[in-house]
């Protein structure tokens, strides 16, 4: 029971003891805690997190086949991350499946989750006038998620919240720059209004071109040197 207490989870978390060390461990090196390079040892992970080297070793194993880390013998596990063609292929990949959220969203959304969107949109806005960068990252990333909710699809709903958190570093630095927050948000009204309209082709252009136009702005702000310098 202890090692369960140590690690974060949400009432509702149906992980294994194993699944919720690889959920955090993965989260700390989405999130940057962990960079490119960095040389994690179970000891230590399992003191941080505050369990044994069993549930460590198997998260491990599971980060290795994702692509997040390397095992290196005789020294432990190397975090790899995620390299810029990845992000760029993410980003690719992402514009067509949120299309689709957004097609299905049309028949599927909620009046709740309707009036949920609308407060984001609201408080994006709000938020964004005040250079409140954390916060809008927040909201965006909240509205995102309403949406693969709103599709009615758990299969899709849980690739593309995989997809947006491969990229939530990125996606702090433009959201961080005053003209493409405003943007973003003016293309999420796009988006929302579409699916209100119930106008499923036009809520499937938007939202795959609201991605294409995210892609644009990670090029233009950095990730394009570090595909020419192959990283």
């Amino acid at each position: 029971m202890e090692e369960k207490d140590n690690i974060q989870k949400d009432v509702s978390d149906k992980y294994s003891l194993r699944g919720r060390v690889y959920q955090q461990l993965r989260d700390d090196i989405l999130n940057g805690k962990y960079a490119k390079g960095d040389e994690l040892k179970e000891v230590a992970i399992g003191e941080a997190y505050g369990v044994s080297r069993t549930p460590v070793r198997d998260a491990f194993h599971q980060l290795e086949l994702e692509g997040l880390i390397r095992i290196v013998p005789n020294k432990g596990a190397v975090v790899d991350g995620i390299s810029a063609k990845d992000a760029v292929d993410i980003y690719e990949i992402r514009s067509r499946l949120e299309g689709l959220a957004a097609r299905w969203a049309c028949a599927h959304i909620t009046k709740e989750q309707r009036e949920q969107m609308e407060e984001i949109l609201y408080m994006s806005d709000f938020h964004a006038g005040r250079s409140h960068w954390e916060k809008v990252t927040e909201l965006d990333s909240s509205f995102h998620e309403l949406m693969y909710e709103a599709s009615g699809s758990k299969r899709l709903e849980i690739l593309l919240k995989d997809y947006h958190q491969y990229v939530h570093s990125m996606r702090m630095q433009s959201l961080s720059k005053n003209d493409r927050s405003r943007i973003s948000n003016d293309e999420h009204k796009l988006i929302a209004e579409a699916i209100f309209g119930n106008r499923p082709d036009d809520a499937e252009k938007f939202a795959h071109q609201h991605i294409i136009n995210a892609l644009d702005n990670a090029l233009n702000n950095g990730l394009r040197e570090l595909i020419d310098k192959g990283a």
